[in-house]
């Protein structure tokens, strides 16, 4: 099996790509006991989450990562992954700076759901 930074790079490229293009696709990668906290909102279960990710107010986006550091979270083989990077919305010509913190968690079919999701938007 890919180590843990290799699993989190691929992770991440395939969020934000998808995030970028249909958000709905997204549904995939949370659980029912997954949580989403968007700014200062918190959300539970996968349906909540998509409800909340494709309600949100711009039409396009395009996230920039800058950086990406991941570990090992715990026995039962999760993946703790801090994500800073820039956001390009609609026809904004400054992006904004974001930080985002997924807990990744085996699905027990070979691969990763999202247990955890924290995102927030850096001001000033």
């Amino acid at each position: 099996m890919a180590d843990f930074n290799t699993i989190a790079q691929q992770f991440v490229e395939f969020y934000y790509n998808t995030f970028d293009q249909d958000r709905n696709k997204l549904a995939a990668l949370y659980r029912e006991n997954s949580m989403l906290t968007f700014e200062t909102g918190a959300t539970l279960g996968m349906s909540a989450i998509l409800e909340k990710l494709t309600t949100l107010q711009f039409e396009r986006v395009k996230h920039q990562v800058a950086t990406l550091d991941a570990q090992p979270s715990n026995e039962s083989g999760g993946i703790l992954v801090l994500v800073t990077g820039a956001l390009l919305v609609d026809e904004e010509q400054r992006p904004m700076k974001y930080t985002q913190i997924f807990q990744l968690m085996p699905d027990g079919a070979g691969s990763y759901f999202v247990f955890n999701d924290i995102f927030k938007l850096i001001y000033g």
